[in-house]
C-alpha cells in the first residue's frame, strides 16, 4: 500500500488514498503510527470520494480514534490530493467534508509544488453543550449572548488552570498562563486535562503565553495524539479565546513548537488559518 508521510509545522501525518480501499483505517493507524515500529506520525489521515465536496477527509489519531477535523492535516490532505491527481491542479479552492462539516483550502504553489494554504476553519463554538463540556450551568459567561466557559478552575491531579473552552470542529481547553509554556510538564499534565470527567468526549489542551498583541507562544495535548508539534484547530482556539478576553489583535501569529501558523478572526464569523506544508517522503507499506 503507498503512503504519503507529510507535516503541516511538524505535526505529521501518513496520507493514503483510500478511494478504492477497504481497511481496519483505525487499526491501520495504530500500526502505522508508531514511532518504533510504524512509519511514525500523529496518525493516518485518508483521502475519500465524496458527493458533496471535491474530496473527504477521514483522520484517525495516533490511537486509533478518529478525529473530526485537523487544522494542519487538512492543508496537507488538499496538497496530497492535489499531486495525486484526486484533485485538478485547476482548483484554486478545493471543497473538503470533514466530520465537523465542509471546509475550504486554498493552495499556495511555489514552483509547482503547495508550500503552505489558507483554510477556511469555520466559526468557533461556544455553546457548552455543543462543544461538549459538562458542568454546572451558574459557571456560564455569556459571549454574543450565547453561554459559553470562560476561566474555568480545573485540578487536573494537583495541577491547577483556569480554562476557557471552544469548539473547532473538536473540543478545546485554553489556559493562559505566566509560566514559560517550554516549561510546564505538559506531558505529565496533558493526559490528566485530557480524560476529566467534565469532558464528555475528552479535550485537547493548550497552554499560551502571550508574547504581543500579535504573538502567542504555545504547546498543545492533543486528544488521541499526545504532545504534538503543532495543532491547527488548536491555534485558532488560542486566538478566538484571546481576542475575547481582549488580549490580542485580529490577526496573530501562533507560535507552536513545530513552527508558526497565522489566524485571523474579526471577534465573529469564520476563523481564518494560514500554514505551511511539507512533504517529508513516500513508501511502501506491506499490505
Amino acid at each position: 500500500m503507498r503512503f504519503t508521510k507529510m507535516h503541516g509545522a511538524g505535526n505529521d501525518y501518513v496520507y493514503i488514498d483510500g478511494r478504492n480501499m477497504d481497511k481496519d483505517w483505525s487499526a491501520l493507524s495504530i500500526a502505522m503510527s508508531d514511532r518504533n515500529f510504524g512509519v511514525g506520525s500523529d496518525g493516518v489521515i485518508v483521502a475519500m470520494s465524496s458527493e458533496d465536496a471535491d474530496l473527504k477527509m477521514m483522520m484517525f489519531n495516533a490511537d486509533g480514534s478518529e478525529g473530526k477535523m485537523c487544522g494542519n492535516g487538512i492543508r496537507c490532505l488538499v496538497a496530497f490530493a492535489l499531486k495525486q491527481g484526486i484533485v485538478k491542479k485547476s482548483k484554486t479552492r478545493v471543497m473538503v467534508s470533514t466530520l465537523s462539516g465542509l471546509r475550504w483550502v486554498e493552495p499556495k504553489w511555489e514552483n509547482d509544488k503547495v508550500t503552505g494554504a489558507v483554510v477556511g476553519m469555520g466559526d468557533p463554538i461556544f455553546i457548552p453543550d455543543e462543544i461538549p463540556v459538562m458542568v454546572d450551568k451558574s459557571s456560564y459567561t455569556s459571549i454574543h449572548g450565547q453561554a459559553s466557559i470562560i476561566d474555568y478552575p480545573i485540578d487536573a491531579n494537583g495541577y491547577k488552570f483556569d480554562i476557557s473552552c471552544v469548539s473547532m470542529g473538536n473540543p478545546h481547553a485554553v489556559a493562559f498562563i505566566d509560566t514559560p509554556v517550554g516549561e510546564v510538564k505538559l506531558g505529565e499534565i496533558g493526559p490528566h486535562v485530557e480524560h476529566l470527567d467534565m469532558f464528555p468526549e475528552r479535550v485537547n489542551f493548550e497552554i499560551a503565553n502571550i508574547v504581543s498583541n500579535g504573538r502567542i507562544e504555545v504547546r498543545v495535548w492533543e486528544r488521541g495524539s499526545g504532545l504534538t508539534m503543532a495543532c491547527g484547530t488548536g491555534a485558532c482556539a488560542v486566538a478566538v479565546i484571546s481576542q475575547l478576553k481582549n488580549q490580542t489583535s485580529e490577526t496573530i501569529e501562533v507560535s507552536l513548537p513545530g513552527g508558526v501558523l497565522a489566524v485571523t478572526w474579526k471577534g465573529t464569523g469564520e476563523v481564518i488559518m494560514e500554514g505551511p506544508v511539507q512533504e517529508v517522503y513516500e513508501g511502501d507499506w506491506p499490505d
